[in-house]
């Protein structure tokens, strides 16, 4: 039975109805989605702070239905926005963001799972001004190294792929169309592919994992070439998601954090409300220098 009472540390800040409305009237207008409206995402405030925001490519229904997961899921039928670029661009713009994340659904119902809707994206906003930094948050594109090669063409300043999860509990949590080894094969072929993007990925702790398990999976990204590693603690977003095991305690963020910066990894985000796109840094930044 899943303890529902949430410990002292799972502290949600209050969403700034300025950063919240603002993000939702631009997106509306553009008819596009944000990751941090639809999530409530509870780190809203910081990364409007830092005009950093999160959009949502090829629509909000996935092919795939992941435990954790509360995206809609069925069949897109190949559907894809042809304007969404273009709108994204337009919105980048009117927003005055400094780096941007680009995520989406997984869309297996096209043959390179979206990468080129990606490149697109990434083009436009970078004719508006090449200085933003774009991250991208891409799926697994079934491990199709030509949907690769399009993204990394576009020059994106991140490349992120989620692992998610370790190896014991990865079938457990995820559609069986993911995979533990694929993932790390995404992150490494990315690299083989162009060593000079970044590369990260991220870790939802509290669905039962051991410390061994953590501290292994780390290792495992790191021996595939990941740049950055995100770790945060799973909230279940709805009772139709699978339940939250454990509430791990900050102080274990931190040791995780001490033990991927010991492996050297170049950027170790680490806390309980840690998410994949959050206080990510722009062009200029230090990390990435």
């Amino acid at each position: 039975m899943e303890n529902r009472t949430k410990p002292d540390w799972i502290k949600v800040k209050a969403l700034s109805e300025t950063a919240y409305s603002t993000i939702t009237s631009i997106s509306h207008k553009y008819s596009l989605h944000t990751v941090c409206q639809e999530a409530l995402c509870p780190n809203i405030n910081e990364c409007w702070s830092l005009r950093t925001a999160t959009f949502l490519l090829l629509g909000d229904i996935c092919t795939r239905n992941c435990r954790f997961c509360s995206v809609k899921t069925g069949n897109p039928d190949s559907y894809s926005d042809k304007e969404e670029p273009f709108n994204v661009a337009k919105a980048v713009k009117e927003l005055d963001l400094k780096h941007i994340v680009l995520t989406s659904v997984d869309r297996d119902d096209l043959d390179d799972g979206g990468a080129e809707h990606f490149a697109k994206t990434i083009r436009e906003i970078n004719k508006i001004n090449d200085n933003i930094a774009v991250e991208i948050l891409i799926p697994d594109f079934n491990n199709k190294i030509n949907s690769l090669e399009k993204v990394i063409s576009a020059k994106p300043f991140i490349i992120g792929h989620n692992i998610e999860t370790v190896e014991r509990l990865s079938p457990l949590l995820r559609d069986k169309r993911a995979g533990y080894k694929k993932s790390l094969d995404i992150l490494r072929n990315i690299k083989v592919l162009n060593s000079k993007i970044n590369t990260k990925s991220a870790i939802q702790l509290g669905f039962g994992e051991t410390e061994r398990e953590i501290k292994q999976t780390l290792n495992d990204l790191k021996e595939n070439y990941v740049d950055i590693i995100v770790m945060g603690q799973y909230l279940r977003p709805t009772d139709k998601q699978i339940q939250v095991t454990e509430y791990i305690h900050p102080d274990k963020f931190i040791e995780y954090k001490q033990y991927a910066e010991n492996l050297g990894f170049l950027k170790v985000i680490s806390s309980p409300l840690a998410r994949s796109s959050y206080k990510e840094a722009g062009k200029n930044s230090q990390a990435f220098i």
